[in-house]
């Protein structure tokens, strides 16, 4: 057999391993993006857009993970904390928060009660705790490095957008972006705008694509992951929103 055919016969196989969901049930999903990240998906019950599907990312080193957003309450967050331990072997070491909703930190408690320590950007501290529900525990202002053995996790606010407080996470090892409601799949709509800077939305996520080049894996908030198109996509939907 010709051998580009098979490289491209083995590259199908490959693609359809990472596609094929690891975990279905009617509270999360979990399909498989990289050799070593994982998207989670969950849903939220809302009054202006009915069920909706969350994203959230899992990175997992050796036997390690750490997790960026919760579940939007705390009986799918432990779910999703025995999914880890129990199918890919690692004891969760933190929760990321990408920014102050309830589809990002709605399970945040559940991850305390099990001594998981959260991160998150200053500002979603302060607004949650005006919001009055389960606060993060470690905050930073711009950017933070985690590390998780020896592989760098950078988390940064690189300015407003979907809220005053998102942030967006980098695994460098893995060459993936979790974006969280910062960035758009390609196709979704504006979704909610109630706590928006619509008028920088584009500026921050030009920001981002010029900061990391070399970037291959996006995880919106909500859709279908992908590539750099994510951040076109979301650049140009609100460079034509008037504000």
């Amino acid at each position: 057999m010709n051998f580009k055919l098979i490289l491209l016969l083995a590259t199908i196989l490959m693609m359809g391993c990472k596609t094929r969901p690891l975990a279905d049930t009617e509270t999360f999903k979990i399909t498989q993006l990289t050799a070593n990240t994982f998207v989670h998906i969950t849903y939220l019950q809302t009054t202006s857009f009915g069920k909706v599907a969350c994203n959230g990312l899992i990175f997992r080193n050796k036997d390690e993970a750490i997790i960026f957003d919760t579940p939007s309450n705390d009986t799918v967050a432990n779910e999703l904390i025995d999914w880890v331990e129990k199918q890919l072997r690692c004891q969760v070491k933190g929760i990321v928060v990408n920014h102050f909703h309830n589809d990002c930190l709605g399970g945040l408690k559940a991850f305390h009660k099990r001594n998981v320590l959260s991160h998150a950007n200053s500002k979603t501290i302060e607004l949650a705790q005006k919001q009055q529900v389960e606060v993060p525990q470690n905050g930073f202002e711009g950017k933070q490095e985690l590390w998780l053995g020896d592989k760098k996790i950078i988390n940064q606010f690189y300015g407003s957008g979907h809220t005053h407080d998102n942030i967006v996470s980098y695994i460098p090892s893995e060459n993936v972006l979790f974006g969280g409601c910062l960035i758009k799949a390609v196709g979704a709509d504006f979704g909610y705008l109630g706590d928006a800077d619509v008028k920088e939305w584009s500026n921050t996520v030009k920001k981002v694509k010029e900061a990391i080049p070399t970037l291959k894996f996006v995880v919106p908030g909500h859709g279908k992951a992908g590539g750099t198109e994510l951040l076109d996509y979301t650049i140009q939907k609100f460079k034509d929103k008037k504000p």
